[in-house]
């Protein structure tokens, strides 16, 4: 009788067996933790293993604005910021705006720039200071750039920016509704009171899609740009996160009174660099190549210690012809 009893239910039980089983791993790889509510916030589902880490990296994108025709600038340019690098956390990426060639050299010269390089944004306008050209590069990139940064930046051909100091000073400010820069006036510290200075300014993402489908850029695209964008900004009530990097970003001293300031070390920005002796002057108070080594003449003597021996050597074997 024990034995039947047994016999029947050894089923049931290795049924039983294999759907804890399934069960077991059903609920292991569907997990969910709810993250508590904050301050009447939505409680959001967040999967396992996508929680965002403390230290998460974020992409900037500096946009140089300058011409085709400033070969020599661009080349030097790269240098500047070539051998730079930025805090582990951001990372930077560096292109040269323009609008659409003319020439049939720009044609030539830039697309052997784009071939060696890549690092080129041609925009579709005619090229200008204060007819579109800064609403044109905003309004583009999301529809031209192959992936979506945290930020994008403007800035001009003739200022110097130090990268790891730019990233650290946005590491804590906030990825959405941000409009970042100098602002002007020169003497304010208030971020709210006019626009930041062409010198370079940065907008948050959204704020750059924002500006590709709003009417309000759209319809008053001309004039002193970097204005107009505090301006767009203002009547679509957007930006509401500001941060004026003063006295981190200035002129270049004498050149520009209330915003010019001598050089500090805490820099991310110095404007109206227009001569090689105040490149130089930039360059070595930050000592940019303060990690090559100084180069020493080479001694003859180095690579043959043993002269007698070298030249008893050259009586025996004739030398080869060139």
């Amino acid at each position: 009788m024990r034995r039947q009893l047994i016999l029947v239910l050894f089923p049931s039980l290795v049924l039983f067996f294999f759907f804890f089983l399934y069960f077991f791993f059903f609920v292991l790889f569907n997990f969910r933790v709810t993250s508590p509510s904050v301050a009447g916030s939505p409680r959001k589902t967040i999967t396992v293993g996508e929680i965002p880490q403390q230290h998460k990296q974020f992409g900037v994108l500096i946009g140089i604005l300058t011409c085709p025709d400033k070969y020599d600038r661009r080349h030097f340019l790269r240098l500047v910021y070539g051998i730079q690098s930025s805090s582990p956390s951001a990372d930077i990426d560096v292109k040269f705006v323009f609008c659409n060639l003319t020439k049939p050299e720009q044609r030539a010269f830039v697309a052997l720039e784009i071939l060696r390089f890549d690092d080129i944004i041609i925009l579709n306008c005619t090229e200008n200071m204060n007819n579109g050209k800064t609403y044109t590069y905003f309004s583009s990139l999301p529809r031209i750039l192959p992936r979506r940064y945290d930020y994008v930046m403007k800035a001009d051909d003739d200022v110097f920016l130090r990268l790891a100091p730019l990233a650290l000073s946005l590491e804590p400010l906030p990825r959405l509704d941000l409009y970042y820069g100098f602002v002007i006036p020169c003497a304010s510290m208030n971020p709210f009171v006019e626009y930041m200075s062409g010198m370079g300014f940065l907008l948050s993402w959204d704020l750059v899609e924002w500006i590709g489908i709003s009417k309000i850029p759209q319809n008053d695209s001309y004039g002193p740009e970097d204005k107009l964008v505090g301006k767009w900004l203002k009547m679509g009530n957007k930006a509401k996160n500001r941060f004026s990097n003063k006295p981190a970003m200035y002129d270049y001293p004498g050149t520009n009174g209330r915003c010019s300031h001598e050089l500090i070390p805490e820099t991310v920005a110095v404007h109206r660099l227009k001569r090689w002796d105040q490149w130089l002057h930039v360059l070595e108070f930050f000592n940019v190549t303060e990690e090559l080594k100084a180069l020493q003449p080479l001694s003859f003597m180095t690579y043959l210690p043993d002269l007698d021996r070298y030249e008893k050597d050259l009586l025996v074997r004739p030398v080869p012809p060139f």
